[in-house]
């Protein structure tokens, strides 16, 4: 088995977790969050990204808007509606059991 391929996997169970979380904080227009992942060292490629808020969207978790860009064409930012802010909030709960969980066996 190869790390990497391991390590993909953990940081991929987690990427709509850190989407939601950006997300919570402020709306983001997508290469942002994309920057912020890649300085929490959570690397993610576009190709990723897009079908990802594509998908927390369809779910009702996220909306978008249009807004114009003085650097060319306008870019669509992304924002939590309420559902997906409860969402987020259950999600919380369960990475805090998780984490603790992961805790107790490796103690």
């Amino acid at each position: 088995m190869k790390l990497e391929n391991t390590k993909a996997q953990m940081r991929k169970g987690v990427l709509e977790y850190c989407i939601l979380s950006i997300l919570s904080k402020s709306d983001a227009y997508a290469s942002d969050i994309i920057k912020e992942l890649k300085e929490a060292e959570i690397i993610v490629v576009e190709g990723t990204m897009y079908p990802l808020l594509t998908r927390l969207k369809n779910a009702t978790l996220l909306v978008y808007r249009w807004e114009e860009s003085k650097q060319g064409p306008p870019r669509k930012y992304y924002e939590l509606t309420p559902l997906g802010s409860d969402f987020l909030k259950e999600l919380d709960v369960s990475w805090n059991e998780l984490v603790d969980a992961v805790k107790k066996i490796k103690k």
